[in-house]
């Protein structure tokens, strides 16, 4: 993988980490189309999604600070309660990387038709929120745990995590404001403890980067960020509007052409 083809897929990353459109589906397509030859897909992937679990601490440094503060209150508060929701959203998506890591990383290896099917499912899903009035409640442990599947189902391609996440707490009766932070900050312990893991086997094993330098990780990491700082930003302002109908029409018409691709 090239330098440049690591910025374009990082920026590809970015964009598509928190608009419902599949990160990971667009990731596997833009490798096919530019032909990206790499025996470890999921270690770049990894970088990427770091950097912009980067811009989601950027974007939501002000909660993140008041979270930090109250997990330090000797009482129970509503930080620690908080916490205590994402730990639990963790638990699914904890579960499914420990003892299927291998078919994981097996998914990514350029199946066009498997993303194109995994969006034409998240189409489906953004949808439904079409239809659904908006919501007033807040999240709970039963529904915080019903959020974590979600997250997990979201690790096939094509199956957006922002997508299915804040699509499934919409669903839930959740208020359009909470259901966009709760998705985007749930996601942080699990990517960053995914991604320090993987720094440390290239730290151990450089040749698990499978051909892919350092410059160009580097390179990949950096334009995810800038592009996921601003469409974080732009995410919030759509859930917040209940625009995700046309995202779910995005994702029919890229899932159709994906599946219509790899018939022909």
């Amino acid at each position: 993988m090239s330098t440049w083809e690591a910025i374009l897929l990082g920026i590809v990353q970015g964009l598509t980490e928190f608009l419902p459109v599949s990160s990971s589906g667009h990731i596997e397509l833009g490798k096919y189309i530019l032909g990206v030859e790499t025996t470890d897909n999921l270690l770049f992937s990894i970088i990427v999604h770091g950097a912009t679990a980067l811009s989601t601490i950027v974007v939501f440094r002000k909660d993140i600070a008041q979270i930090v503060k109250g997990l330090f209150n000797l009482q129970w508060n509503d930080e620690k309660d908080f916490s205590a929701k994402i730990l639990l959203s963790m638990v699914p998506v904890g579960v499914v990387g420990v003892l299927w890591e291998a078919e994981i990383e097996a998914l990514f290896i350029g199946n066009v038709m498997l993303v194109g099917f995994m969006l034409l499912i998240t189409g489906l899903l953004l949808s439904f929120t079409y239809y659904k009035k908006a919501g007033n409640t807040s999240v709970n442990y039963p529904k915080s745990l019903l959020i974590g599947l979600a997250q997990a189902f979201a690790i096939f391609p094509g199956i957006s995590r922002s997508g299915s996440t804040i699509s499934t707490a919409l669903l839930l009766n959740i208020s359009r404001e909470k259901a966009a932070r709760f998705s985007f900050l749930m996601v942080l312990p699990p990517i960053i403890g995914a991604m320090l893991l993987k720094v440390q086997d290239y730290m151990e094993v450089p040749e698990v980067a499978g051909g892919i330098s350092a410059i160009a990780l580097s390179a990949g990491f950096i334009a995810a960020f800038l592009s996921g700082l601003w469409a974080c930003k732009w995410m919030i302002g759509i859930v917040k509007n209940g625009k995700l109908i046309y995202f779910a029409i995005y994702c029919f018409i890229v899932g159709a052409i994906a599946l219509a691709w790899s018939f022909i």
